[in-house]
This record gives structure tokens, sequence and C-alpha cells, in this order.
């Protein structure tokens, strides 16, 4: 055997492979609508949550406009979080993409009500055209302190 092979070997006996080292979660209702993405990804020990917008459990985007949409959105997200037993105070970063720009401020009125101070770091911007035809999708970094 060549040294090159030898020394792939014992990486990959002594360091579990990459493939264990990434945990996928989607929950039971998510995996129903057979996405192709995971609703979460734990990568040592940063949680991925992909973006998430208000979509009932018949598909179709809830109605109620930006403040009942972002209410389902950080419940959602936080059922996520407890499932990797965190909440939202182990969130260090969101992303959040907003229909109509102008509705940021009642965004922020209800994600006041979810996280403390002080506040992940995040990024906002005006999409047009989001999934489902949301009003918004939002997508956050968790920390495990392990």
């Amino acid at each position: 055997m060549s040294k090159k092979v030898l020394i792939l070997l014992t990486f990959f006996f002594i360091n579990p492979s990459v493939a264990e080292e990434i945990e996928h979660y989607s929950s039971a209702e998510a995996l129903k609508k057979d996405y192709p993405f995971s609703q979460a990804i734990r990568v040592e020990n940063i949680l991925y949550i992909s973006g998430i917008v208000a979509q009932g459990t018949d598909g179709e985007i809830i109605k109620g406009g930006i403040i009942k949409e972002s209410h389902f959105v950080l419940k959602s997200m936080g059922e996520i979080l407890a499932h990797f037993d965190l909440g939202y105070k182990d969130v260090f970063k969101c992303l959040v993409m907003i229909d109509d720009i102008a509705e940021w401020p009642d965004f922020n009125s209800v994600y006041i009500q979810y996280f403390e101070k002080p506040y992940p770091a995040r990024s906002a911007f005006g999409a047009d055209g989001l999934a489902l035809e949301a009003s918004l999708e939002l997508e956050c970094l968790a920390y495990f302190k392990d």
C-alpha cells in the first residue's frame, strides 16, 4: 500500500466521517412536504436553520399579514431550537427577507417579543418574490455552548 493510502485510511479510522459530524433535522410535518432541503443542520457547535416561512399544515401561507406571519415564523423557529435543547438566547445571527421592506418596523415589533438584548447580529433586505408568496422569510444561526 502506498503511504498516501495509509494516511487516508488512518485519518478515516481516527476521525469520524464528515457525514457523522453533520446532523440533519426536519420535523415530521416538513418531511411530509418532501422539500429538497433540511429545516436545520448541526455542524459541530453551530445550528444552521433554513429560511422559515409561515406555511400552515395545508401548505399555504397563513393569512393575516406580516405580524401574524412573523409570530408563526418565530414560533416555528422556537420549535426547531427546542428540538436541539436550544432557545432564542442561543441565536447569534439572523437574516430577514421581507417582501415589503416598509413592513420592517412591524416585523421588529414581533421580533423583540422573542429575542432579548443583547440581540443577535442581523441583516434584512426587501425581497420580491419569496417562497409561496410569503411576506417574510427568516433564517438563523445558533450556537451550542456544550
